[in-house]
Parts: structure tokens; sequence; C-alpha cells
């Protein structure tokens, strides 16, 4: 029985599934949107607002040390400096006044290959 138990597994070990969610994480914040399956689309949702969370935490505080110190869990989960912070910088400063929703996920269609459904994730924009 699986009681209590809500989590995304998409069919994966733990460590292939947290690998899989950190890579389309990067490539979420490179490149703005990426086009995965519904129920990797899912996972990523989830796990993408957790860090947006944090950015947004790092972003609107004036304390450095907070700032530095939810930057490094960021990074845990990116691995690279630069990219961590043009996350906390350029991204997550035009998100501070949202309360969560960061990412959209549009469905596309099925895939060709083996009838997949696929979906765009995107970041959704700021309001202006």
């Amino acid at each position: 029985m699986r009681h209590r138990v809500k989590r995304h597994r998409i069919n994966r070990p733990k460590d292939h599934r947290i690998a899989l969610l950190r890579n389309q994480a990067r490539e979420l914040i490179e490149h703005g949107s990426i086009m995965t399956t519904v129920s990797k689309a899912k996972a990523l949702k989830v796990f993408f607002d957790k860090l947006m969370s944090k950015a947004v935490k790092a972003a609107s505080t004036d304390d450095k040390i907070r700032s530095m110190n939810l930057r490094r869990q960021i990074n845990r989960h990116l691995g690279d400096r630069r990219l961590t912070n043009k996350f906390v910088d350029e991204i997550a400063s035009k998100h501070v006044d949202r309360k969560g929703g960061y990412v959209r996920i549009i469905r596309v269609g099925y895939r060709r290959g083996d009838g997949a459904e696929m979906a765009l994730v995107q970041l959704v924009e700021a309001e202006e």
C-alpha cells in the first residue's frame, strides 16, 4: 500500500531520477523551454518550483549570508556557479512578487517513435 507516498517515480531508480531532473532543470534555465514527455514534465515541475522558491528568496533577501546559503543549496543541484548566479540574478529576480507556479506545461502531441505524449515545459514570464 502506498499511503502518504506521493512522488513521481518515472520508472527510474532514485539516483537516475535525480540526475535526470537536475539535467532537465539545467536545460530549462539555459534555454527557457524544453520538450519532454508529460510524466517527466510533471516531475520536473515539482522539482523546479522548489529550486525557484529558493532562488526567489536568495534574490529578495538583503542578508548576504542567507543569500549565499541559498545559492549553495541551489548550486548543489545545478553544479555550475555561473548558471546558479544567472538563475538567481536574472531569472528569479523577475519573479520576486510571484507566489508560485513558475513552470508551464503545454501538451503538444505524441512522439512518432513510441507514441509517448510530449509536452513543452516553459518558464512563466514575469508580469511587467
